[in-house]
């Protein structure tokens, strides 16, 4: 059912007794105090006009509640704590990237949440981003107000819907920022807790390998959620303008989903795109001048501390040779039983100067009698993100996006940029705490914490002194983070890309120097990295780049690891069959595989099943990793090598086995196995997984594999845009593949999918009579109260 009403008539008698008539109009029409306009056009895209900036945010908040009311109510009840007395504590939910029990959640929300602190913070953010907050709430609350007994049937009649906050944005936009830091370790702040006597000794240390492994289960290396973005400037242009291509891969469930809007203050914004979370602002998108992404980057949002603890008191720790007492919490939260009464918990958590003691064994995290670990958030409080955002919706340059790149706001991503006047920008002036190089090596823990940097991304100082905390270099916009004058940034007229892995990749001729390794090294992790490398030469050998050609680009889905490692596999079941049926069979179905992951790609889900395992058998390639071929290296597979090659037959026939167990032929074609795990309607997706590089990046991160119902994709290509430039303004066209709307029975749940699969992408309208002509239903015009 549609969210969207079918007249302006209708409207103005349901908020009659509201006193807050609806109205139809034109743009010139609402400017008066206090009321904005809500404009559809396809796919359900939202076009708020509003007069000043509280109003504008009133008129998204009431458009996005149309389309995602109960999803935001869910996430208030997350930053509430309250998940567990409203749902239980065994059910699971949403923090930022993890499911956890809902008692873990509200615990952590507990802990973490300062109200005062982040009302201190906010209070030194901008007049607007304040008056952003104030006319968010209102419009949230105008939506419930407007249709308390009507809402989805996900949320309706449910006690724990229940207006917002000025506060609860505040923790909104908390829990965004430090989902790459302490919310991804909240069950570790939990399990903190004082070592008996009898398990107070220090046990052996797990493996590298086993904290590395927990790291990227808690989306901290390696993560799969990422992004690709090219921007290429007038050297490399079709049209000797800048261009951009954003393709971010982020969840198609939950808070984390973006949600395309056009805002404009007449004369003052205009600006079009998409944003996740809540807030009235873009995060990713377009404006006359300029167009950007962000891609997640490569710099730390934390530092651990490796506490001395003195000795007999495991809740003492040294500093400068003097003891410090940590400091203890006890929380207590409501947890529905299963006869619907509340009953009480409570929990301990510990705290120290440099903050909340974690405690993660399989990372070599753990309390000891002698040793404890703490963790500080350089996200923490983090309330310059919206005037970050904000400056860049009205930069007319990349000059002046460098400028609001410098609040230190982008609490985890690169920014990439293009502008009509072909200037190209790589940035990653995201939040880094400012520790360099020399620092990391004087303030070396033990030997066994210091190995974590390499081998599993965690920095971990000696925290028994205190001129290791982070350097307060008074030239930062927020002394203790690295300030952008030692971040990397490039501008270019021909072309910078990212996916992910650090800054040093941006372009091949790039050098950047004097850059902290918090932010990023030489390594290649991501074979999307690789594959854009190799690809946007390849695109730019054929002509200069337009619209058209990076669209075909990125959904031709070059299977960039398959293209290395498939001609070794089917050279040696040609020469030296295996011995195993299963084996044998998957040699059979890769033969007719065209190194695709497009919807008729026939084999693409084997292969994929097959690499998942492959991949990491020791010494599988044939050549090994070369700095100074990174595009190239690791190839092949080292099939000559018998007992490698044993180790692939194995991978190949479990493959195999697990694709036909599944109920699949080994030879289908990608599409009828790969499904949107939204929706059961049968929507063939094209697309591969990012341990694949293909630049088209879906995956299955909830439920990793092939199992009874295919390939079930939860996360990938989402907000995907290209913008370039005329006299007039912005060219873009964009597709937002889940839709726009989070309720199953919207029509706008599961429409751009549509289109994603026949790659087809849809011209954003921008200028006012093109938003005129693309309208779906009369503009819906609210006047606050």
């Amino acid at each position: 059912m549609s969210r969207f009403p079918p007249s302006a008539a209708l409207l103005c008698s349901i908020t009659a007794l509201l006193g807050a008539c609806t109205s139809t109009g034109s743009t010139p029409d609402i400017l008066a105090a206090r009321t904005a306009q809500i404009e559809r056009t396809t796919h359900g895209v939202a076009h708020i006009t509003a007069p000043d900036m509280e109003t504008l945010a009133y008129g998204v908040a009431y458009a996005h509640a149309q389309d995602n009311v109960c999803q935001t109510a869910q996430q208030l009840l997350t930053v509430r704590g309250e998940r567990s007395k409203f749902l239980g504590g065994s059910a699971r939910g949403l923090l930022g990237l993890r499911a956890l029990p809902n008692e873990q959640i509200d615990f952590f929300i507990a802990a973490h949440m300062d109200d005062a602190a982040l009302e201190r913070a906010w209070a030194r953010s901008s007049t607007e981003a304040q008056a952003m907050v104030r006319g968010y709430v209102a419009g949230f609350n105008r939506y419930l107000a407007d249709h308390a007994q009507k809402l989805p049937a996900s949320c309706a009649g449910q006690a724990w819907v229940r207006p917002m906050t000025e506060a609860d944005m505040r923790r909104l936009s908390e829990i965004s920022s430090v989902q790459a830091g302490i919310a991804a370790l909240a069950d570790g702040m939990l399990g903190a807790q004082p070592p008996a006597a009898k398990a107070a000794q220090a046990a052996s240390l797990p493996p590298l390998a086993l904290a590395a492994a927990e790291m990227r289960e808690r989306g901290l290396l390696d993560s799969p959620y990422g992004s690709n973005a090219w921007a290429f400037g007038k050297d490399s242009s079709a049209n000797g303008r800048g261009l951009l291509l954003g393709n971010p891969h982020f969840p198609w469930v939950g808070v984390n989903r973006f949600w395309q809007m056009h805002l404009t203050i007449p004369g003052q914004l205009d600006v079009m795109g998409a944003a996740i979370g809540h807030g009235a602002v873009v995060q990713i998108g377009f404006n006359k001048d300029v167009a950007w992404s962000h891609t997640v980057s490569t710099g730390k949002r934390f530092t651990l501390h490796e506490l001395s603890l003195v000795e007999g008191q495991p809740t003492q720790y040294l500093v400068d040779g003097k003891p410090e007492a940590m400091r203890s919490r006890s929380l207590s939260i409501q947890v529905k039983q299963a006869d619907g009464s509340l009953a009480t918990k409570t929990h301990t958590v510990w705290a120290t100067r440099w903050g909340p003691v974690v405690v993660v064994p399989n990372a070599r995290l753990g309390w000891t009698a002698q040793t404890a670990y703490a963790l500080q958030d350089a996200n923490s409080g983090n309330a310059r993100s919206v005037d970050t955002w904000l400056a860049l919706n009205r930069a007319s340059s990349v000059a002046d996006m460098r400028q609001g790149l410098a609040n230190l706001g982008t609490p985890w991503v690169n920014t990439i940029a293009a502008d009509r006047h072909g200037q190209a920008l790589y940035a990653d002036a995201s939040v880094v705490p400012d520790v360099d190089a020399a620092q990391l090596q004087r303030c070396a823990p033990s030997a066994g914490a210091a190995a974590l940097f390499k081998a599993a991304g965690l920095v971990v100082l000696n925290g028994s002194r205190s001129d290791c905390d982070w350097r307060r270099d008074s030239t930062s916009a927020v002394p203790g983070l690295t300030p952008i004058s030692r971040l990397p940034l490039a501008v270019r007229t021909d072309w910078v890309h990212n996916s992910n892995d650090s800054f040093f990749y941006s372009h091949p001729a790039q050098k950047f120097e004097g850059i902290s390794p918090l932010v990023g090294d030489a390594s290649v992790n991501r074979p999307r990295t690789r594959a854009g490398l190799s690809e946007i030469p390849q695109m730019l050998a054929r002509g200069k780049a337009s619209p058209a050609s990076v669209q075909q680009q990125l959904f031709a889905n070059q299977n960039f690891i398959g293209a290395q490692v498939v001609p070794d596999l089917l050279a040696a079941c040609q020469a030296s069959p295996p011995a195993s049926a299963d084996a044998r069979e998957g040699c059979a179905a890769l033969k007719g595989w065209n190194l695709t992951s497009n919807g008729d790609a026939r084999g693409a889900h084997l292969f994929r099943e097959f690499w998942r395992t492959a991949r990491s058998i020791p010494q599988v390639h044939r050549i090994p990793f070369d700095a100074a071929q990174p595009v190239a290296t690791p190839t092949g597979l080292r099939m000559a090598d018998d007992a490698v090659a044993s180790k692939v037959w194995e991978a190949l026939a479990g493959a195999a086995k697990k694709v036909k167990d599944a109920g699949f032929a080994l030879d289908a074609p990608l599409a009828s196995v790969q499904r949107p795990v939204i929706t059961d309607q049968p929507i063939g997706l094209h697309g591969g997984d990012e341990i694949e590089g293909v630049l088209n990046n879906l995956g299955d991160r909830a439920a990793p594999g092939i199992g009874p119902k295919g390939l079930r994709i939860d996360y990938g290509t989402s907000y995907v845009q290209t913008v370039t430039f005329d006299e007039r303004g912005p060219l873009a066209q964009a597709l937002l593949t889940y839709g726009q709307s989070s309720e199953p029975g919207s029509v706008h749940a599961t429409d751009q999918l549509q289109r994603y699969v026949a790659k087809q992408w849809p011209v954003l309208p921008f200028h006012r009579a093109d938003i005129e002509q693309a309208r779906i239903a009369p503009p819906l015009t609210l006047k606050r109260p």
